[in-house]
């Protein structure tokens, strides 16, 4: 296909305005580590909730629900959406603790809570594969999606997306830093939404759909509505809906879900004004991620049911997309495919805008992981401010092209979603715990890093290997399966290497709670006086939950043509609501 000119021009618009944010931000830096890495720790809540949501909206998110309502119906977002509790769990128990703990990073972390050469081994591996390997992953997946979104909307090879959209993602970063990002990400937000929404609407008008109640009507679509599995199917429901809210969401670390806070979310964190702007960030983040966006992907997602019914249809309408790249999660650029100039342009700049605002955070952080805490507290301790600026310069460079290279690797975006739950599998638990149990060490966490990886490895390139075998020497497992499997095995790991090492110096643990003051009954022999929030706390976060849910299948409901079961759901929010400003808010 071809844009016009004014197509054209939105998108160089978009790319104009994000080099002068950057630019603008790079006068506006107090100059220094913390001014690049934290924006200076001045950043009020709305804007920080807003770089959050901007950040988990990359071009990969609609892709993959694309892909998941394709192939498991609408309830297969259930699949993401239970994250919601560890997101809800962080707002109203973590935030505090996280910006009280003052550090630089969330691996920084490490040294303030344990001790020893175990701590120092710790922070400088994690730094490197959270840094580097796991960074590179994640921009991997995203750059896929980018190259998707280009060979189709833009015409462009996937290498030619990634040089463009790259250079000017890096243009920024590099020069702005933490504060280039979140503001960027602000006009990034509104672009998103405003081209979902009207991409939604213009897509529901086509004549081979015909409207929304034609869409939810039609024989291919009908099935895959509902916003809950089929319970009376365990084959269905378990892997949907059972597995994610009973396992998935505590024991998984995915990048913006982490149990217990870290990655960009802890950054954002760190970079608040104070604890209110740290909670009213994330609080912020959560329902608007949740209860605000889902809805015109679905409905794009549906209706290319409709329009592109198989793969061969995709292959067939888009030739020159190679025929390796070519999945479910391709119907949303496809379907994107059939706007009018003009709205073409703005919805195609605005998935461009989402794959840089999720590209730059990741690049921000992950050099301020490289630069923070390998570089100065292993390579050069003694580094001038000007010094770590320019190191982190380079990791951002460094980190793009490896990020991008992989994403020309990648096939489906599905593959790397997977890969990621399954490698964090049984971490989150640590991560949960580590705040309020004072007999996890340093050892704990390094166990549970080899033995999450060692598992991983194993369900990945071992295991369907033996299952397969004449005499199956082990019985194949379906992949939720294996995330439960994964999970119990290494939750087993880290708490035996918890047991039967040393625990931390007394001294460390004494200053860890004088600074971060997390209370609970697991730090009184160490001076923690005082009530514990934690109780409350988790009731906030429940609360938090249902309000969300509840307008997440308010506004589905209202979709669909039933009323009164969105007026019942609103109205359940609406408690939910005043029970989390009760528990949580007063």
């Amino acid at each position: 296909m071809q844009l016009s000119t004014l197509d054209w021009a939105i998108i160089a618009a978009y790319f104009a305005l994000a080099l002068t944010v950057g630019a603008w931000a790079s006068r506006k830096n107090e100059g220094g580590a913390r001014g690049f890495f934290l924006a200076g720790g001045q950043m009020p809540w709305w804007l920080l909730g807003v770089s959050m949501v901007a950040t988990t909206f990359s071009t990969d998110t609609p892709n993959l629900v694309t892909g998941l309502v394709r192939t498991q119906g609408v309830a297969g977002n259930w699949g993401w959406w239970a994250f919601l509790l560890t997101g809800m769990l962080t707002v109203f128990v973590y935030a505090r603790l996280w910006h009280r703990s003052g550090v630089l990073t969330d691996i920084a972390f490490y040294e303030l809570r344990y001790s020893g050469p175990a701590a120092a081994f710790l922070r400088g591996f994690r730094a490197l594969y959270l840094g580097l390997v796991f960074n590179v992953l994640v921009m991997g997946t995203v750059s896929l999606a980018a190259i998707k979104l280009g060979g189709i909307l833009l015409g462009w090879p996937g290498w030619q997306t990634l040089l463009v959209t790259g250079v000017i993602t890096l243009a920024y970063s590099a020069w702005g830093g933490l504060r280039a990002v979140i503001l960027t990400d602000f006009v990034q937000f509104f672009l998103a939404m405003v081209g979902s929404v009207w991409a939604c609407v213009y897509v529901l008008g086509l004549p081979e759909v015909g409207g929304l109640e034609a869409l939810l009507a039609h024989e291919s679509v009908a099935p895959l509505t509902p916003m809950l599995p089929d319970l009376g199917d365990p084959g269905v429901w378990v892997p949907v809906l059972l597995v994610p809210l009973a396992v998935q969401w505590w024991a998984s670390y995915y990048p913006g879900a982490e149990p217990g806070g870290g990655g960009y979310i802890a950054q954002r964190m760190f970079s608040a004004r104070s604890e209110g702007d740290a909670v009213g960030a994330t609080l912020f983040f959560n329902v608007a991620h949740y209860a605000l966006r889902p809805w015109p992907w679905i409905l794009i997602a549906l209706a290319s049911v409709i329009v592109f019914p198989t793969l061969a249809d995709l292959q067939t309408a888009f030739p020159e997309v190679e025929a390796s790249k070519v999945g479910h999660d391709l119907a949303y650029p496809a379907m994107l495919s059939l706007l009018p100039s003009g709205l073409l342009g703005l919805v195609a700049a605005s998935l461009l805008a989402a794959f840089m605002s999720t590209m730059s955070t990741q690049l921000n952080l992950g050099a301020s992981y490289l630069v923070n805490d390998f570089y100065v507290r292993f390579l050069k301790p003694d580094a001038t401010e000007r010094e770590q600026v320019q190191a982190g310069r380079l990791a951002t460079l460094v980190s793009m092209v490896l990020g991008c290279g992989l994403g020309l690797m990648l096939t489906d975006a599905g593959q790397a979603f997977n890969l990621l739950l399954l490698i964090g599998a049984g971490t989150g638990g640590l991560f949960i715990l580590r705040w309020f149990w004072w007999r996890i060490n340093a050892w704990t966490e390094i166990v549970a890093m080899v033995g999450s990886l060692v598992v991983a490895g194993y369900f990945t390139f071992v295991h369907d290997a033996l299952a397969s075998e004449p005499v199956a020497l082990v019985p194949p497992l379906e992949g939720h399966m294996k995330l439960v499997w994964g999970a119990l095995l290494t939750t087993v790991i880290w708490v035996v290497g918890t047991l039967v090492t040393p625990p931390e110096e007394e001294e460390t643990l004494r200053r860890f709670v004088a600074k971060v003051r997390p209370g609970g009954p697991g730090w009184r022999r160490f001076g923690q006086e005082g009530a514990w929030a934690v109780p409350q706390g988790v009731l906030a976060m429940l609360a938090g939950s249902v309000a969300v849910y509840a307008a997440l299948f308010a506004v589905g409901s209202a979709l669909y043509g039933d009323g009164g079961q969105a007026m019942a759901l609103a109205a359940v929010a609406l408690a939910a609501g005043w029970g989390t400003w009760k528990w949580g808010l007063r």
